[in-house]
């Protein structure tokens, strides 16, 4: 069966501050500021079947979760769902995919006044496999406490992720990996290769020379990577609302036309591509 989508995660280091504010200013509704017991902290940004997480490591302690502190900035993990972490340790491993070894860890969230323990186990690829980024699997023991229905309206109006763009030197050895990881099929369209997921997401993988002409100056640094997670995409039904909010942000490049919108976040070496719905 095909693994849906998860989440994306974006990692911040040690820039949580700036980033969250960022993307409020963008128009998302943020979940309150999360400690998970590994040592990291994160806001979601939460739509009706996955999200977007900001990660980072928190000042002023040693604590801090070694995979983050070791993991570039930016547009950083791809994270599908999974009912039972062992069993999917298993199988994908059967399948011919290095796997490390399962993790459990919590975070505290307070809803309505309430204090719960939200509680995930997780399981990642071995982190040679996939250059672009951390490729992993998470099991939610407590959904409630992550799907909480105000935090999936945006005053951006922005109802879903869509798209992640990955940006391959080698897609004919990637394509395939991916495909695997999502227990998918790669398709090929002209140049490029796409792997369709459940609920409408896909994963897009073009070479370095589609991404320049898909995105112009607005693609963020390869910075001597071979493959790296060139985008994210949102589906927007329109694009007024947000180019307004991104236009008045600073130091951010927008570049528009009638169908997308794109956002470079530089200090992040994030690129968000809103795109209507067709």
């Amino acid at each position: 069966m095909t693994f849906a989508l998860d989440h994306v995660v974006i990692n911040t280091l040690f820039d949580m501050d700036r980033a969250a504010a960022l993307m409020s200013q963008l128009g998302f509704t943020l979940t309150p500021r999360g400690y998970h017991s590994l040592g990291s902290i994160n806001h979601l940004v939460m739509f009706e079947h996955d999200y977007l997480e900001l990660i980072g490591l928190p000042s002023g302690t040693d604590v801090l979760r070694k995979d983050v502190l070791e993991s570039p900035r930016g547009l950083n993990g791809l994270v599908f769902q999974a009912r039972d972490i062992d069993t999917c340790q298993r199988v994908l491993r059967d399948r011919g995919l290095a796997m490390l070894e399962p993790q459990s860890f919590s975070r505290p969230v307070t809803i309505d006044g309430v204090e719960h323990l939200a509680r995930f186990r997780t399981v990642r690829t071995a982190p040679e496999l996939f250059e672009a980024g951390r490729v992993y699997y998470c099991q939610h023991y407590t959904p409630e406490l992550v799907w909480h229905r105000p935090w999936t309206s945006h005053l951006n109006g922005v109802r879903a992720l869509s798209e992640l763009v990955i940006v391959s030197s080698d897609i004919e050895t990637d394509a395939p990996r991916y495909a695997k990881a999502a227990q998918s099929s790669a398709e090929r369209r002209g140049d490029d290769w796409a792997i369709a997921l459940p609920g409408n997401f896909r994963l897009s993988l073009i070479s370095p020379a589609r991404y320049r002409q898909r995105y112009g100056e607005q693609g963020v640094e390869a910075n001597g990577r071979h493959s790296f997670f060139g985008a994210i995409v949102f589906d927007a039904p329109k694009l007024a609302r947000i180019r307004d909010l991104a236009s008045s942000i600073p130091d951010l490049r927008v570049r528009a036309d009638e169908a997308s919108l794109a956002v470079l976040v530089p200090f992040l070496d994030t690129l968000l591509e809103f795109r209507v719905s067709r």
